[in-house]
């Protein structure tokens, strides 16, 4: 896919917001769709969630956006250890940031590069998309030696 990102500004659970194109100023964002409730969700986020922890100091970022609320979100947290920043896009706001996406099913990643082309998408749970972004992004895949993991779950 070659088309660009649509620019968004979303709130995180602190207040803090997140714009985009701001953080497409230091480099590639990885930018994960999803709700709590998402068995799918529940699956591969941990893994991107690890894949995201192998971008410090490459100047990528890598954004959660939650169809859910910050409470959600919070327990999403604790039970699944999830540390990668989460935003909100809710009921509330009509889902305007996932309807700009043009969002069918979660977990949705996008990868997008500076400038605000998008370079990659994953739809559902895919290891060798997985395998790919992180290919993209110039860091080794999440997945950890013998351990099993799903090559394509839907979502």
């Amino acid at each position: 896919m070659n088309s660009r990102a649509p620019d968004f500004t979303l709130s995180d659970a602190d207040g803090g917001e997140f714009s985009l194109y701001d953080a497409l100023g230091t480099g590639p964002v990885m930018l994960t769709f999803f709700k709590t409730s998402c068995p799918t969700c529940q699956y591969g986020l941990p893994f991107i969630d690890r894949l995201a922890g192998r971008f410090d100091g490459s100047g990528s970022t890598a954004i959660a956006v939650s169809q859910d609320t910050a409470i959600d979100g919070e327990r999403f947290i604790a039970e699944y250890g999830y540390e990668t920043r989460q935003i909100f896009d809710t009921e509330d706001s009509g889902f305007a940031v996932s309807d700009a996406y043009g969002l069918t099913h979660v977990p949705t990643v996008f990868l997008i590069q500076p400038g605000g082309r998008i370079a990659h998408t994953m739809v559902s749970w895919s290891k060798a998309d997985v395998e790919e972004i992180a290919r993209k992004l110039g860091v080794q895949p999440p997945f950890r030696r013998g351990e099993s993991v799903l090559p394509f779950r839907p979502g």
